[in-house]
């Protein structure tokens, strides 16, 4: 694991606690030697994410779309800014710099971009781990969500099992290097634009 993909929220939550998770994960990185990509936030736990990073001299990767340069809440002191014009292609670029996928917490960008990394597994498009740092239990819900989905037959075990979920960063990160992906079927559609 070389690059690691961050999804995280642009708003720092109500505790202390997540912004901490989230220096304390991007130190680990930067020890591990891993590269961050992330989406190019300047503000929440986004913006704490690159400055941890930074400060520990790591490399870290935004990827925005141009709507958010535009409003001025883009990190402008990152080892690479990619810009894009659209979250789409926002999504695509920073699945084709990743080897994994972390969410930390977030809302409903950081799910998006979560559920749309592991429907390309499922489907296929890609092999990559996802993970979940499950700071204060943030994702426990999502967790029993995909259980019961599970058990009401809208999702299949297989396909439940490709979130790893951990409390420890130094957990997760070596899940993601260690564990391989289930195997799920091959698709055999067309590939996304």
């Amino acid at each position: 694991m070389r690059s690691v993909c961050v999804f995280c929220g642009s708003n720092t939550g109500r505790e202390a606690i997540y912004a901490e998770a989230t220096r304390a994960l991007a130190r680990e990185m930067v020890k591990r030697g891993i590269r961050i990509v992330f989406g190019g936030g300047n503000i929440g736990l986004m913006g704490v994410l690159a400055e941890a990073a930074l400060e520990a001299g790591g490399t870290v990767i935004g990827v925005a779309p141009r709507a958010l340069l535009e409003r001025e809440v883009v990190h402008t002191g990152l080892t690479k800014l990619h810009v894009v014009g659209t979250m789409h292609e926002r999504k695509a670029l920073m699945a084709e710099l990743s080897d994994a996928f972390i969410a930390l917490p977030g809302g409903l960008g950081t799910l998006d971009e979560l559920f749309e990394m592991l429907t390309w597994n499922q489907l296929g498009f890609q092999r990559k781990p996802c993970g979940a740092l499950d700071v204060a239990d943030y994702f426990s819900g999502l967790g029993a969500f995909l259980v019961h989905a599970v058990r009401e037959r809208f999702l299949k075990e297989e396909h439940r099992a490709m979130l790893i979920v951990e409390r420890d960063a130094k957990r997760l990160l070596d899940r993601l290097a260690a564990e391989p992906l289930p195997k799920v079927s091959k698709w055999i559609g067309p590939k996304p634009v």
